[in-house]
């Protein structure tokens, strides 16, 4: 794992979608995964508003690895956020 990416523990659900935080250089990134992607790295299972964020930490080292080599590949979306689709 690159050192230069810091994700932070702090998980926000949103209407279908979770958003973590990636910190580069001091700088604060918004990440954010839909209840599709989280879905389909936890087998399938239905993600929903309530439990949603403990998908998301059955599964948060593969969703970090996927925002992270979005931050290496300066995917961002308009807003400077990272978007995991």
């Amino acid at each position: 794992m690159n050192q230069s990416v810091i994700f932070t523990d702090q998980v926000y659900p949103e209407t279908n979608q979770v958003k973590f935080i990636a910190q580069q250089q001091g700088i604060n990134i918004n990440c954010y995964a839909s209840f599709s992607v989280i879905s389909e790295l936890c087998d399938k299972q239905v993600v929903s508003g309530s439990n949603v964020v403990c998908l998301f930490e059955q599964c948060r080292f593969d969703l970090e690895d996927q925002a992270e080599a979005l931050i290496e590949q300066e995917a961002f979306n308009d807003s400077g956020d990272i978007i995991l689709a």
